[in-house]
């Protein structure tokens, strides 16, 4: 089966559509488009040389994970750069990939138990104001927060809240989070 050739300057959602074939040129066309892109995030976070392309090979693995889901094909680039940094971030939470220098050389702090208590503490509240919080904004909280990092387009499914929406609500949550934090006394005992 032959396929229709590319053409000189594929708009994005022909490219990710014919990505989603499996035609190898489009593919190389959107490396090419973004490669740098997504090079220049994960370089941007200071990880080994390793773990940098590890991120990047995950990126690229995400949008291929979800070529058919992209929903706004003219803005691949923003989706990708904020793929990257999660899947930076993700390596980073692993406790790896981190560069270590003369001068970033810290001895690791001493396990002290009694800070964990008081972060699992601290979380504990933390989700009990989230569960207080009116149903829209729990449920954004537990979908951005709530275990392992996702993409928006991924919250926007889960929630039925636009893309383009979800940012400036997660703030706005963010902000009531942190009042109730503020205004209420941590427990004592």
């Amino acid at each position: 089966m032959t396929r229709p050739p590319v053409p000189a300057t594929p708009a994005v959602a022909d490219l990710l559509a014919l990505a989603g074939q499996g035609d190898d040129r489009a593919w190389a066309e959107i490396l090419r488009r973004y490669g740098d892109l997504v090079r220049g995030v994960t370089r941007s976070f200071r990880l080994q040389d390793a773990d940098a392309r590890d991120a990047e090979q995950r990126t690229w693995l995400r949008l291929l994970e979800n070529l058919a889901a992209v929903r706004d094909p003219d803005r691949l680039g923003g989706w990708l750069a904020t793929t990257a940094s999660r899947e930076c971030l993700r390596i980073l939470r692993e406790g790896r990939g981190t560069v270590v220098s003369g001068m970033d050389a810290v001895p690791a702090p001493v396990d002290d138990v009694e800070q964990r208590v008081v972060d699992a503490d601290t979380a504990a509240r933390l989700w009990d104001i989230i569960g207080g919080l009116p149903p829209r904004g729990r449920t954004v909280m537990r979908a951005l927060f709530g275990g392992e990092a996702r993409p928006y387009a991924e919250v926007s499914r889960i929630t039925g809240i636009p893309v383009g929406s979800l940012g400036p609500t997660r703030a706005r949550v963010l902000d009531q989070v942190r009042a109730r934090f503020e205004a209420e006394p941590a427990p004592v005992g």
